[in-house]
């Protein structure tokens, strides 16, 4: 999710690393405490505090991924915040565990951990913070959070890390539906899960630019393309957004446009410059099935018009759309036919 974390972090006057598995506590005046047994609030959900953050956070940190929530009970959004974590944290069924922090009764833990505002949200593997957030989240995101943590936790067989080429599909499935729902700050933090664990990894570059791009923000969406090695360029979803990104940068029609070019077209079929023009209009209002059309129907009049104009165009088209959808397929039959007729 982007959350920074010093490079080396000390926790409660020892520095943390992977291998050390000795870890204390220390106390008020720099004594040690024994970590004693906390009341549970389910089997996988618990209130912790300064003498049991050790077990509860660290050590069980290196058996599955620890989520830490610091609250308060005069904190708005923790009151929101609090139940959409422990509902996904149910949900996970043991893949990864909850532990709340009170920052009132526990203000070591909030100082030393530098937790500056509240609700803040700490993830651990391996005794080590991973990822987090600040603030209250909507509730698909805090599911995409939980669930990314919980598809990367590898159980006890294998390496606890994210990586691994099932967890990216996972992750990379998970992305794709929420963008095609329109959750687009779901996807893109899904995305950008990936892009952790596989930097440059072109389907999630790919993801994340388009989701940028729904979202308006064309410029980063270039920027994150830029991210893909070379030897993936011609990665089939990269290609599509790039393609988008081209459709997106041409001038935006004038409002009332498209009336005013059927009205041109109604007078003289022949003026292939105002279908081209309609075609432009209607994909930039969303109409891509009525752009197809068009440049189809320009292709079919006068294929050569404006040097292979409209054929070009359903070729960016087509790119955009991805060789797979339905709709590529039956233009592609049909542009082959005017083509080879």
């Amino acid at each position: 999710m982007g959350f920074s974390f010093p490079a080396r972090m000390t926790i409660f006057g020892v520095e943390k690393t992977p291998e050390r598995t000795d870890m204390a506590l220390i106390g008020p005046g720099g004594r040690p405490l024994t970590p004693t047994q906390n009341a549970a609030t389910g089997d996988h959900i618990k209130d912790s505090g300064l003498a049991t953050f050790a077990a509860d956070v660290l050590e069980a940190s290196r058996a599955v991924p620890v989520i830490v929530d610091f609250w308060a009970p005069w904190c708005g959004p923790c009151k929101t915040l609090g139940p959409a974590l422990e509902a996904a944290v149910t949900a996970a069924d043991g893949a990864v565990k909850l532990v709340k922090i009170n920052i009132d009764e526990n203000p070591e833990i909030a100082q030393q951990l530098r937790i500056q505002s509240i609700p803040t949200v700490y993830a651990f593997r391996d005794g080590q913070p991973v990822d987090g957030f600040m603030g209250a989240i909507p509730e698909s995101q805090v599911k995409a959070f939980v669930a990314a943590l919980a598809n990367g936790a590898g159980g006890h067989d294998h390496d606890h890390g994210h990586g691994g080429p099932e967890h990216t599909a996972e992750v990379l499935a998970v992305a794709a539906e929420a963008l095609a729902a329109g959750d687009i700050a779901m996807a893109a933090q899904a995305y950008g899960h990936v892009l952790q664990d596989e930097p440059g990894n072109p389907d999630a570059v790919a993801g994340l630019a388009r989701a940028y791009l729904l979202g308006g923000d064309l410029e980063r969406a270039k920027a994150t393309l830029q991210m893909v090695p070379q030897d993936a360029a011609q990665n089939e979803a990269i290609r599509a957004v790039e393609a988008e990104l081209k459709l997106r940068e041409k001038p935006a029609p004038e409002s009332g446009a498209t009336a005013t070019l059927r009205a041109l077209l109604a007078a003289d079929p022949k003026d292939h410059q105002a279908r081209y023009d309609l075609a432009m209009a209607l994909e930039a209002s969303g109409d891509r099935d009525g752009a197809v059309a068009e440049l189809l129907e320009l292709v079919r009049r006068e294929r050569k018009w404006n040097e292979e104009a409209g054929r070009k165009q359903l070729v960016t088209l087509f790119e955009a759309m991805g060789p797979t959808d339905p709709r590529t397929i039956e233009a592609r039959r049909k542009l082959s036919a005017l083509l080879f007729s």
